[in-house]
């Protein structure tokens, strides 16, 4: 098993996006890439902790390969706003990937390279690519928010639309 840790705005979106995904072991909402120890969401809510709203991916790399992680991670949300997402702003919502490892550095940077040489954004992409630091789990609440809340207004609005798209793009790579 490896792991993976992408920041996509809201980790309730990006979580239940990767749950999805074959291959995917497990995956963890929680927050990364600041300076608090520990830190509590209301603590993160307020952009000073300097972490990130972030999901942390356990997955079998032999049945789907980081490359394939990349892929989804950028084709399901949008890597050229600079600390936001949709009507989410805030440091805590930039997007970003935290390397475990020298390969994951180098392979997420060459993909970054090949997106903007085929010019697939209209702006240039802002994810930024930095060493994975302590990665503390977001409160339970958090945890599986989507499955556990789809009826939700934010679920229906937001994230239904990215499943969506993630089910008509990628549909050899779910489960």
């Amino acid at each position: 098993m490896e792991v993976a840790t992408f920041a996509g705005g809201c980790f309730w979106c990006t979580e239940a996006v990767f749950l999805e995904i074959k291959g995917v072991e497990k995956v963890v909402s929680g927050y990364i890439g600041g300076k608090t120890i520990n830190p509590t969401y209301k603590e993160i809510c307020t952009g000073e902790t300097g972490h990130a709203e972030a999901i942390q991916i356990t997955f079998n790399p032999n049945e789907v390969a980081y490359e394939d992680l990349l892929e989804i991670f950028f084709g399901t949300h949008d890597p050229t706003t600079l600390n936001r997402q949709g009507a989410d702003v805030g440091t805590q919502y930039r997007s970003a990937i935290f390397y475990h490892s020298e390969a994951q550095k180098t392979k997420a940077e060459n993909y970054i390279q090949l997106l903007e040489k085929e010019k697939l954004y209209d702006k240039k992409i802002v994810t930024k690519v930095s060493s994975a630091t302590e990665f503390y789990p977001a409160e339970e609440y958090h945890q599986n928010y989507y499955n556990q809340n789809s009826s939700q207004g934010y679920c229906q609005m937001v994230i239904a639309p990215k499943l969506e798209k993630l089910r008509n793009y990628y549909k050899t790579k779910l489960k």
